[in-house]
């Protein structure tokens, strides 16, 4: 069976950047279970294992349009230490959930602390990145319908609900 909209992908997987670093791996772990063709996975990676099967062997380098996105410094805000409230120690490498320009939510990084300056970061931590994938297609099922109408797969290494 092929890789194709709305199959049930496991694979596993090393990702690492331009210089070799190991940023992620599903290697000793769960492979990883994603349904395809609903925006799961970031979308040079998706393309790239479109009409694969269980079995190949898939290695992509991904630029950063087709990943997480080109690093935008209109995404880096310093904020007042009041903006913090309730949160008795801040410390560099926190993550919050924030409003967005457009209203939407978003994750956001405390970078550096001054004082009662807070810098945030609301740029995924791999924008602007080149990305390697080496891929190994572990199996290829059709998803159920409840999982297509979720958008994701249920049960062992998918989602629990």
């Amino acid at each position: 069976m092929q890789i194709a909209a709305n199959k049930a992908v496991s694979i596993d997987y090393t990702l690492t950047n331009d210089d070799g670093e190991v940023l992620d791996s599903s290697v000793g772990g769960a492979p990883l279970v994603y349904l395809h063709g609903a925006g799961n996975i970031i979308p040079g990676l998706e393309k790239a294992l479109e009409g694969k099967a269980a079995g190949d062997d898939v290695k992509v380098t991904v630029e950063p349009e087709e990943a997480y996105g080109e690093f935008n410094a209109e995404l880096i805000a310093v904020l007042g230490r009041n903006m913090f409230e309730g949160v008795d120690e801040l410390e560099v490498g926190m993550q919050f959930h924030a409003s967005g320009p457009d209203g939407s939510m978003q994750i956001v990084t405390i970078k550096a602390l001054e004082g009662d300056e807070v810098t945030v970061d609301g740029n995924h931590p791999l924008a602007g990145e080149r990305l390697t994938f080496e891929v190994k297609v572990v199996a290829v099922r059709d998803a159920n319908e409840e999982e297509i109408a979720h958008g994701h797969i249920h049960g062992e290494g998918g989602h629990h609900h």
